[in-house]
């Protein structure tokens, strides 16, 4: 897929969830859409690092990775195993493990409980 292509379909995703959100009355509100997967966190190793949005990467900021997502989007990310949540924004492109949906930085991981597991059954909802 070209830049075009992904910029348009960039674009045309943001203006969905742009237009397509139905809050629900809580203190964020929350579309519709959501994702089900597996969420991992960054290795201390990325601490610094370039992110794909071109921010340096912070372990103790509530960031993400996502594969699509455009960057910016925020996201409450809801542990499905104990009920936790934190709200992330979406700032760096990945993961690139099979079968995860999306990266967190420690701080976020933290928040969910799964730092000693590594991963963890999550949903993401994204906010208005």
């Amino acid at each position: 897929m070209g830049t075009r292509s992904r910029l348009i379909l960039t674009c045309c995703l943001a203006g969905l969830l742009m237009t397509g959100c139905a809050g629900k009355g809580q203190a964020h509100e929350r579309t519709a859409e959501t994702q089900q997967g597996v969420a991992s966190y960054y290795s201390d190793r990325f601490q610094g690092r370039t992110t794909a949005s071109g921010e340096p990467f912070d372990q103790q900021a509530l960031t993400a990775a996502h594969p699509t997502l455009p960057f910016g989007t925020k996201v409450v990310v809801t542990r499905e195993d104990n009920g936790r949540e934190v709200e992330v924004l979406i700032n760096d492109r990945g993961p690139y493990a099979k079968g995860r949906i999306i990266d967190l930085s420690k701080r976020a991981a933290k928040a969910l409980g799964m730092l000693k597991r590594g991963t963890a059954p999550v949903e993401i909802s994204y906010v208005q």
